[in-house]
C-alpha cells in the first residue's frame, strides 16, 4: 500500500510539474480534413489567437483527412496525454457514431473536452448557371427537375452531407447526392457547373457568393445573418421549412488523461483567444458566431456534445446512410 501512494504521489507530482512548465514546445491542433476547407480555416485562424495566451509558444495545424474526420480523431485519441497533440473537429465529432459501424474511439469517453469555439451558419447555394434568381424560384425548379438534380457534398459525414441529406428530407424530393474527397473538389465541381447545388458553411462559401460566382439562396439558422453577403438572404425556416435550423459548431478535444492542471491552462487559453480582437473580425467575416456561454466549458460542452449525438442520430439512421 505504502508503495501504491509512493508512486501516486510521485506521478501527481510530475504531472503538476509538467503543467507548471506547460508549454515548453509547439502544440499540434489536428484538423481531421484536408488542408483549405472550412474547418482549416477556423483552425489556422483560432490557432494564431491560441498562441498569444500560450507564452507565445507556436500552435501549428496537422491535417489528417479521411473517413468523414475520424482518421484526424482517432489519432488524437491515440495521442500522449500531455497537451502538445489537439484536435479541433467540428459536428463530425457528434454525427460520427451513427454513420460509422465500426468507430476507432469513443467520442463521449476518449477525449478531454477543452470548449467550445464557434458555430457557422450554412447557406444552400448552386451553380451560377441555375435559372432560379430567388429560393421560391428554386423549389420550382427542384419540383420541375426531379431525378435530375446532383446535389454535391464534401464526402460523408461532412458538414454539407449532414445539411444536404436533411434539406432533401424536408424538402421530400430526391436527389443523386455526389459525395467528393473535401470541400474544395466540390466547390470547384459546382464553380465549373458540373453539379447543381449544394449545402455548405458560409466559412467555405462567402468569397464565392460575394463574387457572384454561385448563387446564394437561403441560409440554414433561424435567424437571418447580417453578414453583407448574406443579409437579404431568407433563412429556411422562414421560407417554409419550420423548424430547419443547422449550424456547424467547433471545439477543442485533448486525449483522455490530460493532465486537469494542462486542461486549465488550455481552456483559460481557449477562453482568451475567443476574445482576440483580429480572430473575432475574421470570424464574423465569414459568417461565422463565436461561442460566449456555459459551452466554453469542458463539462457544458461535453452535455452540448452528447444532445447533438442524440439529435443527429435519428436523422442519419433514417436516411440509412452508413459507412463502414
Amino acid at each position: 500500500m505504502k508503495h501504491l501512494m509512493l508512486g501516486a504521489i510521485a506521478a501527481l507530482t510530475a504531472a503538476t510539474a509538467m503543467a507548471q512548465g506547460y508549454p515548453e514546445k509547439p502544440i499540434s491542433i489536428v484538423v481531421p480534413f484536408t488542408a483549405g476547407g472550412p474547418t482549416d480555416k477556423v483552425a489556422r485562424d483560432f490557432a494564431e489567437a491560441l498562441r498569444k495566451p500560450l507564452n507565445n509558444q507556436s500552435v501549428v495545424i496537422d491535417n489528417v483527412g479521411g473517413a468523414g474526420g475520424t482518421l484526424g480523431a482517432a489519432k488524437v485519441a491515440k495521442a500522449a496525454p500531455d497537451g502538445y497533440t489537439l484536435l479541433l473537429h467540428h459536428i463530425g465529432m457528434a454525427t460520427s457514431p451513427a454513420l460509422y459501424r465500426n468507430m476507432p474511439y469513443k467520442t463521449l469517453e476518449d477525449f478531454e473536452y477543452v470548449g467550445m469555439i464557434n458555430e457557422v451558419p450554412m447557406t444552400v447555394i448552386g451553380r451560377s448557371t441555375l435559372p432560379a434568381a430567388s429560393y421560391g424560384e428554386l423549389t420550382k425548379w427542384l419540383e420541375a427537375n426531379k431525378g435530375k438534380i446532383n446535389l454535391a457534398n464534401a464526402g460523408l459525414g461532412s458538414a454539407s452531407h449532414l445539411c444536404g441529406l436533411l434539406f432533401q428530407q424536408s424538402l421530400k424530393i430526391d436527389m443523386t447526392t455526389v459525395p467528393y474527397k473535401g470541400t474544395a473538389p466540390a466547390m470547384n465541381d459546382l464553380l465549373g457547373g458540373q453539379v447543381d447545388i449544394m449545402c455548405d458553411q458560409t466559412t467555405n462559401t462567402t468569397s464565392q457568393v460575394e463574387a457572384g460566382k454561385v448563387r446564394a439562396y437561403a441560409v440554414t439558422t433561424t435567424k437571418r445573418l447580417t453578414t453583407p453577403a448574406y443579409a437579404k438572404l431568407p433563412t429556411l425556416d422562414e421560407a417554409g421549412m419550420k423548424g430547419f435550423n443547422v449550424s456547424i459548431w467547433h471545439g477543442l478535444y485533448a486525449p483522455k488523461g490530460t493532465p486537469k492542471a494542462v486542461l486549465d491552462k488550455l481552456n483559460a487559453a481557449l477562453k482568451t483567444a475567443l476574445n482576440d480582437a483580429d480572430f473575432a473580425k475574421r470570424q464574423e467575416a465569414l459568417g461565422a458566431v463565436i461561442v460566449h456561454d456555459a459551452r466554453n466549458n469542458p463539462a457544458d460542452h461535453k452535455k452540448f456534445v452528447e444532445a447533438e449525438i442524440n439529435k443527429w442520430g435519428p436523422v442519419i439512421k433514417a436516411a440509412g446512410q452508413y459507412a463502414d
